[in-house]
Order: structure tokens, then sequence, then C-alpha cells
């Protein structure tokens, strides 16, 4: 299986005299059809590192290719376009949009990619809304629904232009065991069924078991992968 994004002696400073090493030396395949969960202690460069797989800051060091195209030279429109149309971001707050419907925030990024519109992207958003069990929320605003429906809507924005790679950075952060596991179960219904890569920057052990793969970081580098 070829992977979808490569890192290579992948490394980010903070500029100073002498420069901080936030990650360093980072040698990781990111595999398509795979639940990668990235784990350890707080400060040690776990989303340091997200940020830099999801096209969010750039490298002084190394390289990082996605579906074999070198991002590094891309300027700041080609790589907001890449993320785009491929990449899709969960976090641990929901960042909904308060005003506006659960439907209408997910038809945000597919409006704003330009390649559905009218009735196709309408049923794009019930679409995705509906596989995370939302269709009957579509017209609630964020102050209406319960965290993890918020959660879920945030998801299904991440999602509404068919991703590649998601990338979630403590996604479960703010809710409680039940709506957890829900979340864990949408990751790995997004790797294994629908095979897409789905990186997760986690604190939480029950989330990290649930990976099929392990990327253990300390003090700005990969311990060990399983």
């Amino acid at each position: 299986m070829t992977a979808l994004m490569e890192a290579r002696g992948l490394g980010r400073n903070l500029p100073g005299d002498p420069p901080v090493p936030l990650v360093r030396g980072i040698d990781l395949d990111i595999m398509p059809g795979r639940f990668h969960a990235v784990i350890g202690p707080s400060g040690c460069g776990k989303s340091s590192l997200l940020y830099l797989l999801g096209l969010l800051d750039r490298p002084t060091s190394g390289t990082l290719t996605f579906d074999g195209v070198d991002t590094l030279p891309l300027d700041g429109d080609r790589r907001a376009q890449l993320r785009l149309e491929r990449f899709g971001f969960v976090f641990q707050f929901h960042f909904l949009l308060a005003e506006f419907t659960a439907l209408e925030n997910v038809l945000l990024p597919i409006r704003r990619l330009g390649k559905l519109s009218g009735r196709a992207a309408h049923d794009r958003a019930m679409q995705t809304l509906d596989s995370m069990g939302l269709a009957d929320q579509a017209n609630k605003t964020p102050d209406r629904m319960s965290g993890g429906q918020r959660q879920r809507v945030a998801i299904a924005r991440a999602l509404a232009n068919d991703p590649s790679l998601v990338l979630g950075d403590e996604p479960t952060g703010n809710l409680d065991s039940q709506n957890s596991a829900r979340v864990v179960e949408i990751f790995q219904r997004l790797a294994r069924d629908q095979g897409r890569a789905v990186v997760c920057v986690t604190h939480d052990p029950e989330v990290a078991a649930a990976a099929d793969v392990r990327i253990h970081m300390l003090d700005g580098v990969i311990e060990k992968i399983d």
C-alpha cells in the first residue's frame, strides 16, 4: 500500500538565538484506510506535528509529500486550495458559526470549494449530516444541540468535500465518555470502511487504543510507532 502522506526529516523551529525546536527529524508515513493516533505528554510536539501534516504550518527542515506532490514549494493559496479539496479538520472546540444552522455550517466548505451548487450542494450536506445521525438536527443552530451533536456537526463539516485525510486535534477533549466513544467509532469507520487516512492527536487512552497505528512522541521526536 502506498502512503498518502510521507514526512522525511521533518522539523519545525521557532525563531530565536538559538532556535527552539518544536518537532525534529520526523519520519512518518500516513496510510489510507488507517486510523493513526498521535500520543505523548503535553508539550511534546503532537499538535505541532499535526499542524505541519495539515499544511497549517511550514516546516523549517525536511520534506513532506501528499499524494505524490511535494508540498514545500506550494504558495499559501495553493496550500489553502489543497486543504479545502483534500483535507478535513476537527478540533477540540467545534468552531461552528453560532448564527448558522447545522446544515448551513456544513454547506460552508462545499460552497467555498464551488464544485457543487444549489440542490447538489444541499443534498451533499444533508447526506453528510445523515451519516453522522444528524439529519433531524439540520435546521437547528448550535445552541439548540448537545455537545456531542455539535462535535458531530463539526465532523460532518470536515467531511463535506470528501477529504482523503482527516485530522483531529483532541476532538474528544470536551466530550463525555459516551460521546467520545461515538466519535471514535466515526473515525474508525472513516478509515476502515471508507478508506480515508485519519490522524488524531489525543491524550485519551481509549482513543489511542482504538487506533490502528499509535505514534508515540516525546520532546519533539517520535519515540516509536506501534
